[in-house]
């Protein structure tokens, strides 16, 4: 990849990573949450579920998911249920500010913000579409293939690693400021609408697109 190419890749990377999306809402939840050091762990899994997307895309999986209807169907679908999920379990959180919940101790784990980010990224059948329409406008098919995948994947990674730490770290100081169990109830259940909007945006997405 030539050099001309990769800055063309890394502007529009950043364009990606900030445009509002599943990943965003997951960020900023996070933050609102568990506070910028304990949620920006959504971020790794965020990042392991876009570098799934590349390797189904370099291994031509995204191809056949793009072409066969059932598949698209089965992944999407996948990823609309677990986004609605997301948002049912987000209207459901405690409406406990985040000084009472440090001092309890009842925190989510790491682990589990990892796996949750990794699940919105890597079951999105749009991302994987869009992968395929993107992508290959930055590649040089004459060269080696995996080298530039290589590229391109530590690209997004990091645009990703920026962009979200930002998302995280703006909700968390919003938490930081509120106190009444009744505020952090309204965020909560804002946070979970807009999951369960991003499933219903997912349900309507198509391949044409």
């Amino acid at each position: 990849m030539e050099f001309s190419t990769w800055l063309a890749f890394f502007a529009a990377s950043w364009a990606i990573s900030l445009s509002p999306g599943a990943g965003a809402i997951a960020a900023m939840s996070s933050g609102l949450n568990h506070g910028f050091r304990r949620g920006y762990f959504t971020t790794f899994g965020l990042i392991l579920g876009i570098l799934t997307q590349i390797l189904l895309v370099g291994a031509g999986l995204g191809a056949l998911i793009a072409t066969s209807s059932i598949g698209f169907a089965l992944v999407k679908y996948l990823g609309v249920a677990y986004l609605v999920y997301l948002g049912v379990q987000q209207w459901r959180a405690p409406a406990t500010p985040m000084v009472a919940a440090r001092s309890e101790g009842a925190q989510i784990t790491r682990r589990h913000l990892v796996l949750r980010g990794w699940g919105i990224n890597a079951v999105n059948p749009k991302g994987t579409v869009f992968l395929l329409a993107v992508v290959p406008q930055f590649l040089n098919l004459k060269g080696d293939l995996t080298q530039q995948y290589l590229v391109i994947a530590a690209t997004l990674a990091f645009t990703d690693m920026v962009v979200m730490a930002g998302y995280t770290a703006l909700a968390a100081r919003v938490l930081s400021a509120l106190r009444s169990s009744h505020h952090i109830q309204i965020m909560n259940r804002s946070f979970g609408t807009l999951f369960i909007v991003a499933g219903a945006l997912l349900a309507s997405f198509k391949r044409s697109a």
